[in-house]
């Protein structure tokens, strides 16, 4: 470990967990991108009530996050997995549901 950086090779740098990490909780910048996806959508709603939201939201951001990660990683699923901080059983589970595995 190199300072707050775990370094996982020496190509790739992730940012490490833990409690104090403002990222893990939604504070940052994808945070704030998602709430204010969040606030667009309710207000096209026009009083109707949403419904399947989690659902939704999970199925709109998966699959391009796995896709950037496996693009960040040059198709390294082991490597990937890690960086999702899943297992590569469940990372290849969820590339197939999304049709990422060639």
């Amino acid at each position: 470990m190199t300072g707050n950086i775990n370094v996982i090779d020496n190509k790739t740098q992730i940012a490490p967990s833990g409690n104090g990490d403002a990222r893990r909780h939604g504070d940052g910048a994808l945070g704030s991108m998602a709430h204010e996806a969040l606030q667009q959508y309710f207000r096209t709603l026009n009083g109707h009530k949403p419904d399947g939201l989690y659902d939704l939201v999970i199925g709109e951001i998966e699959k391009p996050l796995f896709q950037a990660v496996l693009d960040y990683t040059g198709g390294n699923q082991s490597l990937a997995a890690t960086i999702l901080g899943i297992n590569r059983g469940t990372l290849r589970k969820k590339l197939r549901l999304h049709g990422l595995l060639d």
